[in-house]
């Protein structure tokens, strides 16, 4: 029996290894979030499939997304990124990331993890919005994803808008938006 599966992962084998494998699922680990979120910034005004395509790239140049030395990276660091092959060149975006780095330090600091920040707006709990399931409602972002986006901005995060953040809460399973005849989506109520 073929496994259903939301629409927009059918299209392609690494659409679908992302989604059956990774999208939605609950994610508790801080550099998993950072890595997230780094693609996410990479993705502002892009395919989500191109950044897929280019994740492995990424991970080699931001050094398997650790946070820590990322925070730490200057000038010229930067200038090696933006020669590296496969990745998308945008120094906006790649400055974002640096910043972004710092910023998670920061809140690591303040609250112990990303993770506990993160999830500290949902009590900690997957939420579903009703008629997304059903695909009745459809949004790329709501009131959560606008309170977590102003929130990160005022501590020094970019390309962290509301669309971004929504995104984030979808793949790091904090907003389940599976369509209800995905195999996924029960398994994350």
């Amino acid at each position: 029996m073929e496994l259903k599966r939301c629409k927009w992962a059918d299209s392609n084998p690494l659409l679908i290894t992302y989604h059956d494998n990774e999208w939605g699922n609950p994610v508790h680990d801080d550099r998993k979030h950072f890595e997230y979120l780094t693609l996410e910034v990479m993705q502002c005004g892009l395919n989500w499939l191109t950044v897929l395509k280019k994740r492995e790239a990424f991970r080699k140049v931001f050094d398997d997304f650790d946070f820590s030395k990322i925070a730490r990276y200057d000038e010229k660091k930067i200038q090696e990124i933006m020669a590296a092959k496969d990745i998308i060149h945008s120094k906006n975006k790649i400055q974002a990331i640096v910043k972004n780095a710092k910023g998670f330090i920061a809140i690591e600091k303040e609250f112990g993890t990303f993770d506990t920040y993160i999830w500290g707006f949902t009590n900690g709990k997957t939420i579903e919005y009703p008629g997304h399931a059903t695909g009745e409602v459809t949004v790329s972002r709501n009131e959560l994803s606008d309170r977590i986006s102003t929130d990160l901005k005022k501590r020094g995060f970019s390309y962290v808008g509301s669309i971004t953040m929504y995104a984030h809460l979808q793949a790091a399973g904090i907003i389940n938006d599976h369509r209800d005849y995905c195999f996924k989506y029960k398994c994350l109520l």
